[in-house]
């Protein structure tokens, strides 16, 4: 079996996360890179923030891949997301539990912390992830 520098479990005793699109613990070995990405909005270069949530959503994840790959990593290096969600309603979580189940198929999500608040930085802004990935 091939060993990594990130691992994503789940351990028995806790209800099992995966249908939320998250997971419990995610173990990363020090000896390998650790790279930060800041918040990220729904909107892209162009700073145009569409008002629908799952727009959002989608362009908060490719932003996302894109600060990773800039360190030659993907989204499934991400040990550790931060959640920040304006409105937050079962609807908009379903939302986010559509789009990250087709980017974690394999049902290994990431550590993840969902906070509902207010507002975020930017007028129409819906949701801000940030994430904390590991290279192996």
């Amino acid at each position: 079996m091939e060993e990594h520098a990130l691992e994503i479990t789940n351990p028995a005793g806790i209800y099992d996360p995966r249908p939320h699109a998250y997971s419990h613990v995610a173990t990363v070995s020090a000896k390998d890179l650790l790279v930060f990405v800041a918040g990220q909005g729904g909107s892209r270069m162009d700073g145009i923030l569409i008002n629908d949530f799952r727009t959002q959503v989608k362009i908060v994840f490719e932003n996302i891949a894109i600060a990773l790959a800039s360190k030659g990593l993907t989204m499934h290096h991400i040990a550790k997301l931060t959640t920040l969600l304006v409105g937050y309603d079962d609807e908009k979580h379903q939302i986010l539990i559509e789009e990250s189940t087709k980017i974690w198929a394999d049902l290994k999500f990431p550590v993840n912390t969902l906070i509902p608040v207010g507002r975020l930085a930017l007028e129409g802004m819906l949701i801000e992830i940030d994430a904390v990935a590991v290279s192996f």
